[in-house]
């Protein structure tokens, strides 16, 4: 027992400087604002800062972290394919829910635009930094890895949506691996965020 408790522990510091940054932009995200525009917050805290430490700290290509278009044939492919697909789905789940539409409707201002700049950061935090970094330490596990503070950081959204999310990013994540890029699960993820505003407003019936 003794010989097992003066066993020396070691750790992987990429590792670890990617879950607890991941974990502080989370909280910081919720908990402050840093500027008078929200979508601004995310993209310095989910895009700027991560990609700037890849940059000057970790002294890496952003690259590695699926910052590039990577296989963009097939991620054209699986990008419409998952639109075509999830289209009916999310009609379903939104029309007619009142928390959806609670949530959603004021939502309206700037569309397009406002989820692009929202879900930009988003996404190249958890399907570009969290899982292609932690992909280099643990392989494929890292599709259900970065899809656990995925799910968490939708606590607060409405309950259908937050249930998903944790399947959601997964998939997500797979798409991301497969193409070796986050710029198909962004557009599939601006797809699903403009079109769920859309549906819950009231404008498709």
């Amino acid at each position: 027992m003794l010989n097992k408790l003066k066993e020396t522990v070691v750790f992987d510091w990429r590792i670890i400087f990617l879950t607890v940054l991941s974990t502080l932009v989370i909280i910081i995200d919720h908990y402050y604002q840093l500027t008078p525009w929200k979508v601004i917050d995310r993209t310095i805290l989910y895009l700027i800062i991560p990609l700037a430490i890849v940059l000057f700290f970790f002294r890496e290509k952003p690259s590695i972290y699926g910052f590039c278009l990577g296989d963009w044939k097939l991620g054209l492919l699986l990008t419409f394919g998952s639109i075509i697909l999830i289209t009916p789905i999310l009609w379903i789940v939104t029309h007619g829910n009142l928390g959806m539409q609670d949530y959603y409707q004021d939502q309206l201002v700037g569309l397009p635009l406002t989820t692009f700049a929202d879900l930009l950061g988003w996404e190249f935090i958890f399907r570009g930094w969290l899982l292609f970094g932690y992909g280099r330490k643990f392989g494929p596990d890292a599709l259900w890895l970065q899809a656990v503070p995925f799910a968490l950081a939708h606590i607060g959204k409405p309950d259908i949506e937050t249930l998903s999310t944790i399947f959601g990013g997964f998939a997500f994540g797979w798409i991301a691996w497969k193409t070796k890029s986050f710029v198909y699960p962004f557009l599939i993820h601006w797809f699903v965020a403009s079109f769920t505003i859309i549906v819950a407003a009231g404008l498709l019936g």
